[in-house]
């Protein structure tokens, strides 16, 4: 990293988060800015990821993104480097769910899920690659316990997570030769407002968003060569059912 680079993009580099506004991709774009990454983080929502970005500080940016439209991700990623003079970490975070069963599940619910989760993951690392091999970097997919764990009204998020996990290992596989780190983070429970939920005391028990967050940090700090390609996150806890 140059001097002026460093100066650009932080004492660390530069983070590129996809579904940032709230939750785990927001204590992602928080902790990676306290550690000294400058931010671009992305919602759908205008309102929230520009309040989002003014919470984080510094020089995070907050900008306008459907992870469903590659055109916009090639965009936005072609901005944050030309802000910050690279590209260092990407964060595949955005995703949706709709559970129902397969009878009763609409043809635009399924495509909901499957173009932001799925197809969103791989339109947003296809545009981060270009940048991240530059001189190498790490890709984070938040996946989750629903890419191996099939439960009923999952048919939509399972497919779609289980995707991700098969593309994410095929990335390892692609990218590691230009020095291009992947992890695939699959948590279980998360205190987050993921499908309509409004976190609150209940959920003490559950993973929180800067677990999350810290795992991510930590994974950043490890040896460069080596590589924790998959990490299962569960409650340490859970409820007695």
């Amino acid at each position: 990293m140059t001097d002026q680079t460093a100066q650009q993009a932080g004492t660390r580099g530069s983070a590129f988060i996809t579904g940032a506004s709230k939750g785990i991709g927001y204590e992602v774009a928080r902790a990676l800015s306290a550690a000294g990454y400058a931010v671009t983080i992305t919602s759908r929502n205008e309102q929230e990821i520009t309040e989002a970005a003014r919470r984080i500080g510094g020089t995070a940016r907050g900008v306008v993104c459907d992870v469903r439209d590659p055109a916009a991700l090639e965009r936005e990623v072609s901005a944050h480097t030309e802000a910050f003079g690279s590209l260092d970490v990407l964060f595949v975070n955005a995703g949706v769910g709709n559970f129902a069963n397969v009878a009763d599940m609409s043809i635009e619910q399924w495509q909901d899920v499957i173009d932001t989760n799925l197809s969103g993951a791989f339109y947003t690392v296809k545009a981060g690659i270009p940048a991240l091999k530059k001189r190498g970097g790490y890709i984070f997919t938040l996946s989750s316990l629903a890419g191996k764990n099939p439960f009923a009204g999952g048919a939509a998020y399972n497919a779609s997570k289980f995707g991700l996990n098969g593309l994410s290992e095929v990335l390892t596989l692609d990218l590691r030769q230009h020095d291009i780190k992947v992890t695939q983070i699959m948590p279980g429970s998360v205190a987050t407002h993921f499908a309509g939920h409004t976190p609150s005391d209940a959920d003490a028990w559950k993973i929180q968003p800067e677990d999350i967050a810290q795992l991510t940090v930590d994974l950043l700090n490890m040896p460069v060569r080596t590589l924790p390609s998959k990490v299962e996150v569960r409650p340490s806890k859970p409820p007695k059912k």
